[in-house]
């Protein structure tokens, strides 16, 4: 028993390790890690709280909201992340989201609405911990590259236009572009002058800040590195000195609007609304809000860690943000996931361990305490320019020209998600998208690629007789299906299969090349063994080669084996040297076989190839 205790005490270490990553790098933490990390959170901490409040209001929330989605969710994600430097938060696209969702169950500025959004970041949370739990992180694949990139970018576009109303300071509204034109065309002549000179000057100071801060650093002999990390205060510094201007200048009383009264204190902890009639409102925004939130998150995370030869674990990423959104929710905050600028940020300033989100959570608290009141004279027009110049950095109008160029597919699910997040709201665009992707998909799977090929002289190599010079035989046909075979690509592959055979009228032999097949369903099984008896009956033998372990396992359990008029060769080449001997001489002498290349499949339902 003595033997055995320290090896038990190991194993459920190592198990809780796996929920609980803190206690991974938690016994590795040392002084070096706790310097890096607090430089980072101290750098990253200047960014997140004009970020936070700025979100907040994107939201439709008090600002203050943002600030308490800025404590406990990043010492939540330090206790269960696996990413060494994602920086957990607001984000612009799922606070667009919230708005949207929120605005629908209850009225914008209302305690209703705030309800409403603490309910999402629960029901997010729940969510995202279940599917972790379960290990459903493969639900985010539905979200093609092209989906999300064509979203971001709408919702970039959508956002910046959103925020135009603050920085001309007039009252105008909508959840699309239509929406927003019609309400701030008529507002134009309203214009208020001091609210546009400080959102127009503080938007062009955030973009020259971007590229132009760091040089100015370097001119005055900063170093490269110190150079970087102050240009990332740039943010802090537009909201000082419009702060300062805003009190200095009495503008105020001019018709700038101000942030006004924040309250002063940690997050109040308090239980989330439990009304069922409110969650079912939600449930499928939340969902929606929870697979887009990881999807970005976790893309954020993996292009990190690649960087530093670290790794992620997706599933134990979605328990992270789950419960990163349960702390917001039971903290008076809202949804919440991994955010691109202060992840880079993050990683760019030394973070070695999620130690660093949970400095920065003490840093957000600390102004939450501290610094509130002097945000009162911070005028929104300020805020409205983080967001944009933060937002129009993710647009990517590039993309639909690149991906235009490589798949025609493709650009069309992009665009639809595009054209209907700007016209018919978020929700519409990232459905259309989803909804599109797949029917592209099955339309493309329905109809597989099934090339003829032949051998490239001289070698064992065979290829597709449209792009190739290769020889064939009169007697023997290949045929490469290059996709799974399944019931709704079945019928498409029997047809082709039997076109082909017609058109050879001395066929004897027909090879089905099967090395890119990884499935073959019920379905299919069916009409590969009603080709093999019209075969048959034509006089031709069906054989197949290449064909994977796991495939030929599913085949050795079936009675198509026994009813296979042909063989099943291991090599294409085999195939070939038994049925058209004539044709593989040349390459036999040119390279002899290391085996024998007239052997057929090993056995069958034991295939390992």
């Amino acid at each position: 028993m003595e033997i055995r205790r320290p090896f038990g005490r190991k194993l459920i270490m190592g198990r809780l390790a796996g929920y609980l990553p803190v206690l991974d790098w938690g016994r590795r933490y040392d002084r070096q890690a706790l310097l890096s990390d607090g430089i980072a959170a101290l750098i990253v901490t200047n960014m997140l709280i004009p970020q936070s409040l700025a979100y907040a209001m994107l939201a439709g929330l008090p600002p203050i909201v943002g600030l308490y989605a800025s404590i406990l969710p990043l010492v939540a994600y330090a206790i269960f992340g696996t990413s060494r430097t994602l920086a957990v938060g607001p984000v612009a696209v799922v606070s667009l989201l919230t708005a949207t969702a929120a605005g629908a169950a209850a009225t914008p500025g209302s305690a209703e609405y705030v309800a409403a959004a603490i309910t999402l970041a629960l029901l997010s949370g729940l969510i995202l911990f279940a599917m972790g739990i379960f290990r459903l992180g493969f639900v985010a694949n539905l979200l093609s590259h092209p989906v999300i990139s064509g979203f971001i970018t709408a919702s970039g576009l959508l956002i910046a236009a959103s925020q135009l109303k603050h920085i001309l300071g007039v009252e105008a509204g909508g959840h699309t572009v239509i929406e927003l034109g019609r309400s701030l065309l008529p507002a134009l002549p309203e214009t208020n002058v001091p609210t546009l000179v400080i959102g127009g000057a503080a938007t062009a100071f955030l973009f020259w800040s971007r590229s132009k801060l760091k040089l100015t650093f370097e001119r005055l002999g900063l170093p490269s590195g110190a150079a970087t990390l102050l240009a990332r205060t740039g943010p802090v510094l537009a909201v000082v000195v419009s702060i300062l201007a805003v009190v200095g200048f009495d503008l105020e009383a001019q018709g700038v609007a101000v942030v006004g009264h924040v309250p002063q204190g940690l997050p109040p902890l308090s239980l989330p609304p439990l009304d069922p009639a409110l969650w079912s409102t939600l449930l499928p925004a939340a969902f929606l809000i929870s697979i887009i939130g990881f999807a970005e998150s976790v893309s954020i995370a993996q292009t990190l860690a690649a960087k530093r030869r670290q790794s992620i674990r997706p599933d134990q990423e979605m328990i992270g943000l789950g419960m990163s959104n349960l702390a917001a929710a039971f903290s008076g905050g809202y949804p919440v996931t991994g955010g691109f600028a202060r992840s880079v940020v993050n990683f760019d300033a030394g973070a070695e361990t999620p130690a660093a989100g949970a400095y920065t959570a003490v840093g957000i608290a600390l102004a939450s305490m501290f610094l509130t009141p002097l945000i009162f004279h911070l005028p929104l027009a300020v805020l409205a320019a983080t967001i944009i110049v933060a937002v129009l950095s993710l647009v990517d109008l590039g993309a639909l020209r690149r991906t235009w160029r490589y798949s025609r597919f493709d650009f069309a699910a992009m665009a639809a998600t595009i054209v209907m997040t700007l016209t018919a709201g978020v929700e519409a665009g990232i459905i259309t998208g989803v909804a599109l992707s797949l029917l592209l998909h099955l339309w493309r799977s329905s109809r597989p690629h099934i090339a003829e090929i032949g051998q490239v002289p001289g070698t064992r190599h065979y290829r597709n007789i449209l792009r190739h010079d290769v020889l064939r035989s009169e007697n023997v046909m290949s045929l490469r299906i290059d996709e799974s075979i399944w019931f709704g690509n079945a019928r498409a592959v029997e047809n082709v299969i039997q076109r082909s055979a017609a058109d050879r009228p001395r066929l004897r032999h027909l090879v089905l090349n099967c090395a890119a097949v990884n499935l073959i369903d019920a379905s299919a099984l069916e009409s590969l063994e009603l080709v093999t008896h019209r075969l048959a009956d034509q006089g031709v033998d069906l054989h197949l080669s290449e064909v994977k372990g796991p495939v030929m396992d599913r085949l050795a359990k079936s009675s198509f084996l026994e009813g296979l008029t042909g063989t099943v060769f291991l090599s294409h080449h085999a195939a070939m040297k038994l049925l058209a001997p004539d044709l593989t001489e040349t390459a036999d002498r040119a390279d002899q076989p290391a085996m024998d290349a007239t052997k057929p499949f090993p056995e069958r339902g034991s295939a390992t190839a």
